[in-house]
């Protein structure tokens, strides 16, 4: 390992950094090469999981106060961080990050997060500049919303909460280069062809940073070109879909084997599973049939022909193993279906016998429907299969799910949260306060209603991760709202030059070095 050099990174047209302003940026590239400048009130450290996936302080000094209704937090900021023009952070750049989300001509998608602090609404219509509930004196800041936030500690560790200058205009093309406070600084952008990244020579934080910057080309023709260019040694990362990285003309796995120094496929975060549409007849007040889905399937063998071990493992819970609190509960078969036990719930419950199947028109989405079609008609289940040219993980998709105009009955979704954190998982798919939104399903239970909000509620990690590993146990045995399929694996490819690689479970830019 050596200090200094500069990290060589590339990314396709196709799938590339949508923009370096952390008020818009809501891609993987873009987030990934934001957490190098960022600095937030809370993070995730820079370690493996699990001890990477553990919430901790950053420029905050502690965790917030909270208030006992879950409402109001207030947060002391730590004394030594600056922002790369040597001007001190103070509490108002973190107001100043709230606020730019909030800017009707930004149209931010971190309003999704913030549209509940109090005041917020007003700032969306145009009627005020800042939102009333955020207040920044000195080095506190307190934030109050209309309604609990448990999850918003949380919350602040994405980009969209990093700290700006106080006086970062609004702008809806968005601000690539200005003073940040995190390791380093955005130095050059130029969209759609590079972005040049170079240390923060005030940082004031803790956070391991060895290379000089990073150069990235956002030029780079097709999905497979910066790969190729990383086997040649020209580029040292980039980022993408595991199918991709599995390109037999690649040829990775044949050249450097898995998880030995270059090639990396790693337990991920992102869930797919089969939706089952509670708000239509066929699986409404049915969980009979929901869990008999859950016994026909083959999952395996779904995974066989969606990627194999290499692009995922298979599950049968909402919450992948690296999340904390997770417990294996072993509810469905996971390595052959269980057809006797799914003909059993299936009698008396099959209804019309007829499911429209969404999913995606290519490659795996399609070929996991036809596989799925098939193992339910073992149960008398009739499937018809509407392709749609959409990924099955894009908002565009779940959106379109979430209608209620929207006529499906089963869907093939991979669910990536925003936080590694149960909440994301549960509460987000489950609480129906969420149908039409996220709650896909369209499930609604007011028993599971209550317990996912009292676990989201509980002060003490141990507690909370206690609650939520009990309740993705009972909710996939009994209620059954999906048939959670496999947990993706994150692939990661590195040139030879590539050193302290730290995978959490996507590569930390922030912590890399150069041998």
């Amino acid at each position: 390992m050596r200090e200094g050099g500069i990290f060589r990174i590339s990314f396709a047209v196709q799938a590339g950094l949508d923009n370096m302003d952390p008020a818009l940026s809501f891609t993987p590239s873009g987030w990934a090469l934001l957490d190098t400048v960022c600095a937030r009130l809370m993070a995730y450290p820079d370690k493996r999981p699990p001890a990477g996936l553990r919430l901790q302080p950053e420029v905050a000094a502690a965790p917030p106060t909270v208030s006992p209704d879950l409402k109001s937090f207030t947060f002391k900021l730590r004394k030594g961080f600056r922002f790369s023009d040597g001007s001190p952070v103070r509490a108002s750049a973190f107001a100043r990050a709230i606020n730019r989300t909030l800017a009707p001509s930004m149209k931010s998608p971190g309003a999704l997060f913030t549209r509940h602090i109090v005041g917020a609404a007003d700032v969306l219509a145009g009627k005020r500049r800042t939102a009333t509930g955020v207040v920044a004196r000195g080095n506190t800041l307190v934030v109050r919303f209309t309604r609990a936030a448990p999850d918003f500690p949380a919350l602040t560790t994405m980009p969209f909460f990093c700290a700006v200058p106080p006086t970062l205009p609004v702008d809806a093309e968005g601000i690539g280069v200005f003073p940040t406070a995190g390791p380093y600084r955005v130095t050059e952008y130029r969209p759609g062809e590079r972005v040049v990244i170079r240390r923060n020579p005030f940082y004031g934080g803790s956070r391991p940073h060895h290379v000089d910057g990073f150069d990235v080309d956002l030029r780079a023709p097709s999905l497979d070109e910066p790969i190729r260019s990383i086997d040649r040694g020209e580029t040292d990362w980039t980022t993408n879909l595991m199918p991709v990285f599995l390109n037999p003309a690649l040829g990775l796995v044949e050249k450097y084997g898995i998880n030995r120094s270059r090639f990396f496929s790693q337990r991920g975060l992102a869930l797919r599973m089969l939706a089952f549409n509670s708000s239509r007849p066929l699986f409404r007040n049915n969980p009979a049939l929901r869990r008999a889905v859950n016994f026909a399937l083959d999952r395996q063998a779904l995974q066989a022909i969606g990627g194999g071990p290499l692009a995922g493992r298979v599950t049968d819970q909402y919450m992948p193993a690296l999340v904390p609190g997770f417990r294996d509960g072993d509810v469905y078969p996971l390595e052959r279906s269980d057809p006797e036990r799914a003909r059993e719930l299936t009698r008396g419950n099959i209804r019309g016998g007829k499911a429209v199947f969404y999913t995606g028109d290519f490659g795996f989405p399609l070929a996991v429907a036809q596989l799925a079609k098939q193992q339910l008609a073992a149960i008398g289940l009739e499937v018809e299969i509407k392709p749609l040219p959409v990924h099955t993980g894009s908002a565009a998709y779940l959106d379109l799910l979430a209608k209620p105009s929207t006529e499906w009955d089963i869907a093939l979704v991979v669910w990536t949260p925003n936080l590694p954190d149960p909440q994301a998982y549960l509460n987000l798919l489950l609480d129906s306060h969420h149908v039409g939104g996220t709650n896909v399903a369209g499930f609604r239970s007011a028993t599971y209603d209550r317990a996912l909000r009292r676990a989201a509620r509980m002060p003490q990690a141990r507690d909370r991760q206690l609650a939520y590993g009990s309740l993705d146990v009972q909710v996939a045995r009994n209620a059954a709202p999906f048939a959670a399929l496999s947990v993706l694996n994150e692939p990661t490819f590195v040139s030879e030059r590539v050193g302290c690689i730290v995978l959490r479970p996507t590569l930390v830019l922030t912590a890399v070095c150069l041998k």
